[in-house]
């Protein structure tokens, strides 16, 4: 009897902790809420393909400049596996089992290749990290962990040639001007 009633309570322990875990994200996402505001919707014309779909895993929508605070509003937050895909007039991440993020052309600042991205350390470049500005605002970076790295090159080169480096806080925390 006493082995059982040990059990019970560290069971209840672990959903007490499981509960609050839970309440501290959606605390944390009512906080964000404003900042995140909408995200823009897919336009009718994406314009042309200009880099081919690149599979791997989505590591989440971080608030820049921090790569560990993790936004926690709508599911931006959880990983899911993806496709990633550069038109003219913006960027198609398309998630498994999650929304669709479109990234207007306009609307990115950077894009780079990081060692670590939402609580996700790789190895160094591991990670292809797109900064952008969201109608509210408030800039993020979305993190994508590619199945080839190979592409990211041409990823970080611009659709249009480099232009001005962005200032960046890696996981490292060094500053990185990697150009867009």
């Amino acid at each position: 009897m006493d082995r059982t009633l040990q059990v019970l309570l560290l069971l209840a322990l672990f959903c007490l902790c499981l509960w609050l875990m839970y309440r501290a994200w959606q605390k944390k996402a009512r906080g964000q809420a404003d900042a995140i505001g909408e995200l823009p919707a897919v336009p009718g014309e994406l314009g042309a393909q200009l880099l081919e779909p690149t599979t791997g895993l989505y590591t989440g929508t971080t608030v820049a400049p921090s790569w560990q605070n993790r936004v926690a509003v709508g599911d931006l937050g959880f990983r899911a596996t993806a496709e990633l895909t550069r038109f003219e007039r913006g960027i198609l991440l398309e998630r498994d089992g999650a929304t669709v993020i479109w990234i207007p052309q306009e609307s990115i600042t950077a894009v780079r290749t990081e060692r670590g991205h939402a609580g996700k350390v790789m190895t160094q470049d591991g990670v292809l990290v797109i900064r952008w500005k969201l109608p509210t605002g408030t800039e993020v970076d979305t993190g994508f962990r590619g199945d080839d790295k190979t592409v990211y090159p041409a990823w970080t080169a611009g659709p249009s040639g480099p232009v001005e480096p962005a200032q960046t806080a890696g996981p490292t925390g060094t500053e990185t001007g990697e150009e867009v």
